[in-house]
């Protein structure tokens, strides 16, 4: 921090960095170690999905049928968007546009939030169908021989989903923390390292759901 006699000026640089290009290059090497751990964690739920899927591809299948795959466009066309206003922030940021930036960071956090809420009322339709096996609910499925495989599909569709819904809603306090920062006036020019970092961590998220999407809502053809 660099203080004059007259004000206090917060400087971006800190003191154990030698310049802002250290700093900026130390900031992004522990954002993509912190990614690459995250990636690593779902690599292994997609593996485990791969292997119970190849074994009993058809109930798989007949499960995924029961997916609302509009909710799930609608959910994947909403993070997309939201990947945009993110990528949109983050030069808002580092061209000292407050006015656009805390603008394009509510936007994502609105995006983030109607995600959120999709998500919940999917949940809610499955528990009232009884597609819900998770914590000693009943597991409504009519096709017997398709039965195991279609309740085992369930419980990774919840882990999935779920862990993916949990980076979401950590991302969407980081995100307000952002707004709140940014209409005081901070996170401008040099200061904008926080949306940069925060918005890798937000196309993280976003690109493992272009995973799932397919990977749960788009197995076989929909009827």
């Amino acid at each position: 921090m660099t203080i004059d006699s007259h004000t206090h000026v917060e400087s971006p640089l800190a003191h154990q960095f030698d310049d802002l290009e250290q700093q900026r290059a130390a900031a992004d090497l522990g954002m993509w170690l912190f990614l690459a751990t995250e990636l690593m964690f779902f690599a292994g739920l997609f593996l485990t999905y791969f292997l119970y899927r190849l074994n009993d591809e058809a109930a798989f299948a007949a499960a995924s049928h029961h997916l609302d795959v509009v909710w799930g466009t609608v959910n994947t066309a909403v993070l997309l968007t939201s990947s945009l206003t993110v990528a949109i922030s983050v030069h808002a940021a580092q061209s000292r546009d407050q006015r656009k930036l805390t603008q394009l960071l509510a936007a994502t956090i609105g995006l983030g939030t109607l995600f959120v809420a999709i998500k919940g009322w999917e949940y809610h339709g499955k528990y009232q169908h009884g597609l819900m096996p998770l914590m000693g609910l009943p597991f409504r499925w009519d096709v017997d021989s398709t039965r195991p495989g279609a309740e085992l599909f369930y419980d990774l569709y919840y882990v999935m989903t779920g862990v993916h819904l949990l980076h979401m809603v950590i991302g969407l306090g980081l995100m307000l923390v952002l707004l709140v920062k940014a209409m005081r006036g901070g996170l401008l020019g040099d200061f904008a390292t926080p949306v940069r970092m925060i918005g890798l961590y937000w196309h993280f998220v976003d690109v493992i759901w272009v995973f799932l999407f397919p990977l749960l809502y788009l197995i076989g053809a929909h009827p």
